[in-house]
């Protein structure tokens, strides 16, 4: 199949995400001893930003000399599913990707995983975002100069009928699409 064009401007856009996504991490020493000890931090933060806001964290923990720490909490990821004990490096590269690209880069992220050259394929692979694949197949056909309304001789035309839904679901076996709330996030896969 060839390239599709880009839809840089459509009907529907994504919004961006209006509060920065963010781990709550907590100190291990004190939850070990029945205390809830953390902190919110902003995941859209430098890797070392976030290091330092564990390590305030950690110092001014009830359980004295604590060290450890796990996100008990997280929010503003989307569909991406973090451990306990998911790097620094990624939760920073997740949550910047995320504050910069909006809600779609969290469904590619989810899609590809956190690996860093994928990640950094977001802009190459994003299509953008459609209230439905079939809006989006639609599009593609009008971006191609596709008439489906005159599809072979005039005295057949009244007779031959595009199956829109059908095209749509064979361009989701060509592509990564991912279901949201308000639409689809459509991907090169």
């Amino acid at each position: 199949m060839e390239e599709e064009p880009r839809h840089e401007h459509h009907e529907h856009h994504e919004d961006l995400v209006a509060e920065p996504p963010r781990i709550y991490a907590a100190c291990l020493a004190a939850y070990n001893n029945g205390y809830l000890h953390g902190t919110w931090i902003r995941a859209d933060q430098e890797p070392d930003e976030i290091t330092t806001a564990i390590t305030t964290m950690l110092r001014s923990s009830p359980q004295p000399g604590a060290e450890e720490w796990a996100i008990h909490d997280y929010e503003g990821f989307g569909p991406i599913h973090l451990s306990e004990y998911e790097s620094i490096d990624t939760i920073s590269r997740l949550g910047q990707g995320i504050a910069e690209h909006g809600p779609a880069f969290a469904h590619w992220a989810a899609y590809a995983g956190a690996d860093a050259d994928e990640l950094d394929r977001f802009d190459e692979q994003y299509l953008g975002q459609w209230r439905s694949i079939e809006d989006y197949a639609d599009e593609l056909l009008d971006d191609l100069g596709i008439d489906t309304t005159t599809i072979g001789p005039e005295f057949l035309q009244p007779y031959v009928r595009f199956d829109l839904e059908a095209f749509a679901r064979d361009l989701e076996h060509e592509l990564h699409v991912a279901d949201a709330t308000d639409g689809v996030y459509v991907f090169q896969a």
